[in-house]
This record gives C-alpha cells, structure tokens and sequence, in this order.
C-alpha cells in the first residue's frame, strides 16, 4: 500500500502526454506520433512492426506491454483482444493508457481511471488518438481531424499535422 502511496504520489507530478498511432490505407505503412516533457518517450511509448501494427503504451508505460502487443498483434489476436490481455492481472492497469492499430486497421484503445485528467482517447477512422493530463478533449479532437484533413499526404506529414494540432489546442495541462 504504501508502494502505490508513493508511486501515485510521483505520478501527479508526470507530464501530460499524447499519441496518435496511424495506418495509411492505401500505402499500408503503420505509424505513431509522441508529444511529451517527459524524456526519451520515444524509447517507451511507441512500438510499431511493419505488415503487424502500432502501438502506443503511455500513463504509467511499461515498455513490455508494447513488446508483448506486438507478439500478440503478430499472432494474428485482434487489438481489443491485445489490450484484453495485456492488461490481465495488472496491477496497475488503471494507470496506463493503451491504443492500437494493427496492419487490417483494426483499432482499440485503453484509457485506465488513474491516469491523469483530463484523459481519453478517440478512434478515428484510420488512427486512434489517446492522451492524459491534457487541457481537455479538444486535443484529441484536433489530433484527429487533422490527421484526418490530411488525406493524401504521407503518413509521417499526416502524424507530424496531428501533433502540431494537439498542441495548438492546449497539450498538456500544465503548459
């Protein structure tokens, strides 16, 4: 108890943080884009294989829910059926937050009660956003429209828009 104590306590201090994972469905190229202060997200959030899926892992990350997401996405299990297991006797499941896209297109994302406020995730038609400690919903929307707008561009310009919007709609809380 007094592990979780201190480690919820740590946690509110965290940075907000923001993710869109992607597919292009006429290239099939998978992506994710990461906005965060926290340092060298880049080697813990995202997780994409080419022809299996991407993945975001970020609240509470644990750099192997992103290795095992993409065993299970290799194996041909379903996105909701990966966070499903991923998530199975975790601890501290309701402190992460979990979004996938696998190379069909499928989607499924995770948002834990723990995470920081304000917190969600958004399924788009060809992406998924998901993000925690934000200033509202808003970031997510724009994430997801811009992403969306974009049609026709490359994936990597359609990822880089979809942060650029998240943060012009307020990112993180905090500044």
């Amino acid at each position: 108890m007094v592990t979780r104590l201190k480690l919820k306590y740590f946690l509110s201090e965290a940075e907000g943080t923001f993710s869109l994972v992607a597919r292009c469905p006429k290239t099939h190229a998978l992506g994710v884009c990461v906005s965060s202060a926290t340092i060298a997200v880049g080697s813990a959030v995202p997780h994409v294989e080419p022809n299996v899926g991407a993945l975001a892992v970020q609240g509470y990350t644990n750099f192997f829910l992103g290795v095992n997401g993409l065993k299970l996405l290799r194996s041909g299990h379903p996105p909701e059926d990966v966070i499903n297991t991923l998530l199975k006797g975790d601890p501290l499941k309701e402190m992460r937050q979990i979004s996938i896209i696998d190379s069909l297109g499928r989607k499924a994302a995770f948002t834990g009660r723990e995470t920081l406020e304000w917190r969600g995730h958004i399924i788009g038609e060809n992406c998924v956003a998901a993000g925690n400690a934000l200033v509202s919903e808003k970031v997510l929307e724009a994430m997801v429209n811009a992403f969306e707008m974009a049609e026709g561009e490359w994936l990597a310009e359609r990822l880089m828009r979809s942060l650029e919007a998240g943060g012009k709609a307020g990112g993180d809380r905090r500044g």
